[in-house]
């Protein structure tokens, strides 16, 4: 699964019509280039790979000749709730593909959110069991125990920090798609 496709959909979708200067500043708004390895030449050729494949359509801006306006299809706004849902309730994706999910979090439903996450959760302690289950089995070398342990610790702190959102959606905080305008809640801020 591709982040990118994930935002680029997800930008447009938020906005109804956008063009990729827009795309791309929101991305950069939001920090993009940096978690998701997005490289902003890239965005205008990747809008125009989703309208080839029928996820947006495209129309000409007539008070700008060459800058192209994009809107989400039905066929778009499938793939991009298809792909937010799986990156929020399956661990097996990259962190930059989680990063995209969460910054497009608001656009399901909590409820639904917090059932995701919670299929998420199940995946990685099921893992985390398995992990600590091989080590405790075979007699590895000491570098493939760290591995495993390296492999362990993050799945758990991954889970951790799932029951922590969780739990925080549970609480009421952030706004999702069945709430209309309210303030926000809260946000996890690790100290150093």
């Amino acid at each position: 699964m591709s982040a990118t496709r994930l935002l680029l959909l997800g930008v447009v979708r938020t906005h109804g019509q956008a063009n990729g200067y827009l795309v791309n500043a929101e991305l950069e708004s939001w920090g993009a280039e940096k978690w998701a390895g997005l490289k902003p030449g890239s965005i205008h050729q990747s809008l125009r790979q989703l309208a080839k494949e029928g996820l947006l359509d495209a129309g000409e801006i007539h008070e700008w000749p060459e800058r192209i306006d994009y809107r989400i299809t039905e066929k778009g706004t499938a793939e991009f709730l298809r792909l937010l849902r799986s990156a929020l309730s399956r661990p097996d994706h990259r962190p930059e593909t989680l990063g995209a999910a969460l910054a497009l979090l608001p656009a399901l439903p909590r409820k639904e959110v917090i059932t995701l996450l919670r299929e998420r959760l199940r995946a990685m302690e099921a893992e985390h069991t398995e992990i600590l289950d091989r080590a405790a089995e075979r007699g590895e070398p000491s570098h493939i125990r760290e591995l495993l342990g390296m492999r362990a610790w993050s799945t758990a702190s991954g889970a951790d920090w799932a029951r922590g959102l969780i739990a925080r959606l549970e609480n009421g905080d952030h706004v999702m798609a069945d709430e209309g305008d309210r303030p926000g809640g809260t946000v996890l801020i690790l100290e150093p």
